[in-house]
């Protein structure tokens, strides 16, 4: 059957349930209608109602979880099956109990994801080092709220955040939770939403709180100084360069290096890893120790095995006789995740946007968020003084005439006017009325009445103070930092990971022991095809293979340990190391650098250049006749990347790359038919890749620069005829024996 062709509308079926028999209409939809209508809406509630943390620090799930267990009384009760939890959860989280189950293990103190838990679990829940030490089921496992949790209710039902429907509007539950702390920087938060993500690791809660209070009291606070890195509580210690880290402080995005922590038994011979990055497990570190061990590339190791207890994490590592510890541990920390990366992106939703921010910046989100809370604290307090006074103050009239009061409540026939005659008989409102006439009958005598009304003056004073502070900017921040040095008191939090200056690890490259040390043969064609022959392939070899129209265009020796700098149209240089590249025969077509490298399209190979320990320099020819002479340390670079942009000027086409060890002359050949033999120390080295270089040949119109290289690379026999001593030259035309072109014959 003949395909069907595909289109850009999804057909939209419209049926009439009282017509039966009849062919439905269809009706063609734009697929932009149906991203709009049926995508959007997903991708929207993906990020703000479930992927990313809001400003207290919790997702969605994290709080319907918590609040549940507050109200099932489990902040100040003894523990309860997770099961119990989980079902009581799914009233306000319809997403299933193995979800709901799973957030409650993240939280838990038992699977150490946190720095500071939320929920004091009892049993099997799983540790976050490791892949496969998964947790109970939910009928094992118990849990309640743990201690600190005080710092997320305590101030719940005094008005400081919203409450919304839940999903069915059968119950309420608090949009947010009124941390007194800045719980989103002190819990790590992983989330990944539909075009966007979260990725927020923990800080020390001592350091954070301590931080905020500095913030709240000096705006221009050094952050680096009281909260110097992250914490993480899996322990380890974080790689620390003060300029990254305020890099990542002011943009909410970076990557911290973290490697784990160890020590050597030297009566055993052993290792232990009893510390490891947070963003690993000690699954993924003994298979890749495996891999490496097997593949020849660990010598020193003849066992590793995992033997974690109740007490904590420790890999073993049993050494061969002769092995350096400091030495072996420099290659695992290169070669395996027993030194990894924390990627940090700190996304936060704030009033409903998703927004990527800074340490400083999040905190400034937290503390006028926090005020704004304790605004509402204060005033819901308030308005209770107030009820309560007004309360009062017609409790006070009634105190004037008790007898009357009573004689009044006796007299009326009717119930329903018993408050009209006492709003009447004593000029007080409704609710005062109401109030007086709930006073139980043994509570209307003198003593009592006095005895409340002795609160009236204390009342007035309390109203006057809350209003004061709702009006002052500065007694609120005061009560920030009560509350904040409070938890600090009350929680005290030592730090878990340490603090190794990074300027301060020796740097070990064990890669060149790794890698074997050879000579080799390379060839690039024209058509940008490279091959890697070592010398006993090539002696066993034939005739270079090339693709049609294609042909050599250089060839030199290296060693298997040394780099390559691949020189493109599009002023770009490629970093290749040659340990990676494949070796071939000559008989194949080879290595395909456009490919490999993942240039850019349409981007062409020019040129390679065996950079060595880059102490030499580069002449760089352009068709309009400049030549830039650049030492070749200008594209030595630190780390590893592999593409190195703005390589060159892109005034003119760069025509070659000639490597410069020495003084030596080089030849220009022209379009015209021109050659010009110059010496390279009338050029003057450039510092900047990007120099236009110095004329060293004058052209004329609609001639340009062919070709450039060496003498001893070219045809010319008398090189005197084309050598001058000066810049720029015209050059001379090429003699016919010095062309190097053969005469075409048929046979």
């Amino acid at each position: 059957m003949p395909r069907k062709k595909k289109t850009d509308v999804q057909p939209k079926r419209t049926e009439d349930p009282n017509v039966i028999g009849l062919k439905a209409e269809v009706r063609p939809q734009p697929i932009t209608e149906t991203l709009e209508q049926n995508y959007m809406p997903y991708a929207m509630s993906v990020i703000v109602s479930r992927a990313i943390p809001e400003i207290d620090g919790f997702k969605p799930s994290h709080r319907k979880l918590l609040y549940t267990m507050y109200k099932m009384n489990l902040l100040s009760g003894g523990r309860t099956k997770s099961a119990n939890i989980v079902g009581q959860t799914m009233r306000l989280n319809p997403h299933g109990d193995a979800a709901i189950y799973e957030t409650m293990v993240r939280l838990s103190k038992g699977y150490g994801a946190l720095l500071t838990p939320f929920v004091d679990s009892k049993g099997n829940f799983g540790k976050v080092f490791s892949r496969d030490m998964s947790y109970a089921a939910s009928r094992y496992t118990e849990a309640k709220l743990a201690p600190i949790c005080h710092e997320l209710f305590d101030e719940i039902d005094s008005d400081t955040v919203d409450f919304v429907d839940n999903y069915d509007g059968t119950m309420k539950e608090p949009s947010l939770l009124p941390t007194t702390f800045p719980n989103v920087l002190v819990s790590a938060n992983t989330g990944i939403a539909v075009g966007m993500a979260s990725q927020i690791c923990g800080f020390n809660l001592t350091e954070v709180c301590e931080t905020t209070i500095a913030l709240l009291q000096d705006e221009n606070h050094d952050i680096l100084s009281t909260m110097p890195a992250p914490d993480f509580p899996t322990g380890g210690e974080i790689l620390y360069d003060r300029d990254e880290m305020a890099e990542i402080y002011r943009t909410g995005r970076g990557g911290v290096k973290v490697r784990a922590r160890w020590r050597y038994l030297p009566k055993e011979n052993i290792i232990e890893v009893y510390e490891i990055p947070y963003s690993t497990t000690s699954e993924v570190i003994i298979d890749k120790v495996a891999e490496l061990v097997k593949t020849g590339k660990l010598r020193e190791i003849s066992d590793m095995r995992d033997e974690t207890d109740l007490s904590g994490l420790k890999l073993a590592i049993d050494l061969k006789r002769g092995t350096d510890p400091e030495k072996l541990m420099a290659k695992l920390f290169k070669l395996t995740p027993l030194l990894d990366t924390f990627s940090c992106n700190f996304n936060i939703l704030i009033a409903g946007n998703p927004k990527v921010m800074g340490v400083g910046e999040i905190l400034d989100e937290w503390i006028g968020w926090r005020q704004e809370c304790i605004r509402r604290r204060v005033f819901h307090e308030l308005q209770k003084k107030r009820d309560k006074l007004h309360l009062l103050e017609g409790l006070g009239k009634i105190l004037l005439d008790i007898d009357k009061a009573i004689a009044i409540i006796r007299n009326t026939e009717k119930e329903a006017d018993v408050i009209p005659n006492l709003m009447a008989g004593f000029d007080i409102d409704e609710i005062q009325a109401n109030y007086v006439a709930e006073i139980r009958l043994r509570n209307i005598n003198r003593e009592y009445i006095l005895k409340r009304l002795e609160e009236t003056d204390q009342l007035r004073k309390d109203i006057e103070d809350l209003e004061a502070t709702l009006k002052s900017r500065a007694r609120i921040r005061n009560i920030i930092i009560k509350e904040l040095k409070n938890v600090i008191k009350k929680y005290p939090a030592e730090r878990k990971t340490g603090i190794v200056d990074a300027a301060m690890v020796t740097a070990v490259e064990p890669e060149a022991e790794l890698v074997p040390d050879y000579p080799v043969h390379l060839f690039l064609s024209k058509e940008g095809y490279f091959k890697k022959i070592t010398p006993q392939s090539l002696r066993m070899s034939g005739e270079q293979k090339y693709k049609e129209n294609d042909s050599l265009s250089q060839s030199f020796d290296a060693t298997n340990r040394g780099e390559l700098l691949i020189f493109t149209d599009r002023q770009q240089v490629y970093k290749v190391k040659l340990s990676d590249m494949q070796e071939t025969k000559a008989s194949a077509l080879g290595t395909y650098l456009p490919t490999a490298l993942e240039m850019d399209e349409g981007e062409n190979v020019l040129a390679m250049i065996d950079p060595g320990q880059y102490k030499s320099e580069l002449l760089l020819v352009f068709r309009n006749g400049k030549v830039a002479r650049i030492p070749l340390s200008a594209y030595e670079t630190k780390t590893n990347r592999r593409r190195l942009t703005g390589a060159y000027s892109d005034k003119s086409p760069l025509v070659a790359v000639l490597p410069l060890t020495e003084e030596r002359e080089f030849v220009l050949i022209t379009t015209e038919g021109r050659a010009l033999i110059t010496k390279s120390n009338l050029l003057t080295p450039k510092v900047s890749r990007v120099t236009q270089g110095v004329a060293v040949m004058t052209l004329k119109k609609k001639f340009e620069v062919d070709r450039a290289c060496f003498p001893e690379d070219t045809h010319i026999q008398n090189h005197s005829r084309y050598r001058t001593r000066t810049i720029p030259a015209a050059g001379a035309l090429l003699k016919e024996e010095d062309r190097g072109e053969e005469q075409m014959s048929l046979i």
